[in-house]
């Protein structure tokens, strides 16, 4: 079956709401600096948008719902079977926390492991499908890994930045892949200012946590999945590992647009976001009320991917946990190596550590009452356990708590 036809219609600051030409390239906002949002054709994409319409579609990646995606033509619809990842009940640890509907949903089974093939996927192809093609990323390791084979897939140059004290295997990836891979002392703030000077001497398309239109409407399509994996029903709680915090500014994106073609009422999940005690900008900053997060200085954790002092989309991310009712938790590093062993021998999934920083942080939730026991939770396992085989010694220290 063909995708349909994409009822992309222009770009729109999140902040200063300028409008700007999908048909051109842009990054940020040229007004204001904030981050660009496409937007759609609402009312077109009804006509083939239906909650019959899409469950004939045999499409199973993140061009399911190819109306309200930003790829024009089918044609620079690349895919390498990311998206469509399975939600499991974890029943075992639901009867351990006395939860009913305790859910995970395993990111880590997208094509480069984790769920920065979706955001990455969508990001390359409509680069492509502008004229792009050299990419360049700052990144933890994940990101540039699919990068790296999205570019591959294309036939276009992946650039990647990354911290020196990434794991050997996250940087071995990277140049299988085919990436031009650089190693920079420091954090991944360090790794972002090499891209950034590199990338405006060579020309490159720039493609870092919400600094481009496209990555997070990749992300999003984990909601548009949550939905209909849930027969078109949301779940009462979404519990979420944030760094750069794509994943849960596309979702909330996404239920919005879901409301707006008809598919879903009103509700909204309330959004969890869970970061490591070593780096909790966002955790901070909602706690004290704010609407921007301060630089969390000395970041620390081996979550790598929770590893980001700043984020770009700090304002998104806050907004959704309080249009939501949501909140935001932290977790130790020894609460997510526990949680890592947990989810594997109690569960039988492996995922990684800021997947499992989301099992960690129920507990949390459990402990202040936000969550009931009736209540229908769905935890994002962004990536597998499989690509971290160091941090498994790790957890054999930890048996004794389980």
């Amino acid at each position: 079956m063909k995708n349909k036809e994409s009822c992309i219609a222009k770009l729109l600051c999140t902040s200063c709401k300028t409008e700007f030409d999908y048909k051109e390239k842009h990054t940020l906002c040229k007004s204001c600096g904030k981050v660009l949002f496409p937007i759609y054709d609402y009312e077109k994409a009804k006509e083939t948008l239906s909650k019959k319409s899409i469950q004939s579609r045999n499409i199973y990646n993140i061009w399911r719902l190819s109306e309200i995606m930003p790829v024009t033509e089918s044609r620079f619809q690349f895919s390498l079977g990311e998206g469509w990842t399975p939600i499991m009940h974890l029943k075992n640890s639901g009867t351990h926390l006395g939860l009913k509907n305790l859910y995970l949903k395993d990111e880590g089974q997208n094509p480069t492991g984790t769920f920065k093939s979706r955001g990455l996927c969508a990001a390359v192809s409509r680069g492509l499908e502008l004229g792009i093609r050299d990419f360049s990323i700052p990144t933890a390791g994940n990101a540039g890994a699919a990068l790296s084979a999205y570019a591959t897939c294309t036939g276009t140059n992946a650039h990647v930045f990354m911290p020196e004290d990434t794991p050997k295997l996250l940087q071995s990836t990277i140049i299988a892949l085919g990436g031009d891979l650089e190693l920079v002392q420091g954090l991944i703030t360090d790794a972002a200012a090499k891209c950034k000077l590199k990338t405006k001497k060579n020309n490159w398309f720039n493609v870092s946590t919400l600094k481009e239109p496209y990555r997070a409407e990749g992300k999003k399509t984990m909601a548009f999945e949550v939905v209909e994996q849930f027969n078109w029903s949301i779940p009462d709680v979404i519990v979420y590992p944030t760094g750069g915090g794509t994943g849960i500014v596309g979702m909330w994106k996404a239920f919005d647009e879901l409301e707006i073609v008809g598919l879903i009422g009103s509700d909204r999940p309330q959004m969890v976001t869970v970061q490591s005690s070593g780096c909790a900008p966002m955790v901070k900053a909602f706690q004290e009320g704010k609407k921007l997060a301060e630089v969390w200085e000395n970041a620390k954790t081996f979550a790598l991917g929770l590893r980001v002092p700043v984020a770009i989309g700090d304002y998104l991310i806050l907004k959704a946990l309080n249009e939501s009712n949501g909140t935001a938790v932290e977790v130790r590093d020894s609460e997510i190596l526990v949680a890592m062993r947990k989810l594997a021998k109690i569960e039988g999934i492996m995922q990684s550590p800021e997947g499992a920083a989301t099992y960690a942080g129920i507990e949390k939730l459990i402990d202040s009452g936000f969550v009931s026991s009736s209540d229908s939770i769905v935890l994002f396992g962004t990536g597998s356990g499989f690509i971290y085989p160091d941090f498994w010694e790790k957890t054999i220290h930890q048996r004794e708590k389980i």
